[in-house]
């Protein structure tokens, strides 16, 4: 009795594998802090891009102590 698992390969072109994994994306990321006296403000700045579109964004905070 043969108690090796059986396991059936096949060929995926590229684009189909794109398809399966989710295809291509590229993200880029940023952000500062800046403190002055009682003031903290913070800036985010991020921009990411795949096969569906582009989505970018910028967010600042400001908190005072």
């Amino acid at each position: 009795m043969n108690f090796a698992p059986q396991v059936e390969t096949a060929e995926i072109s590229d684009s189909g594998l794109d398809s399966v994994s989710g295809g291509l994306a590229a993200d880029v990321f940023g952000g500062g802090h800046l403190q002055v006296a009682s003031v903290d403000v913070c800036a985010d700045v991020y921009a990411a891009a795949s096969a569906e579109g582009v989505v970018a964004g910028v967010g600042v905070h400001a908190a005072a102590h």
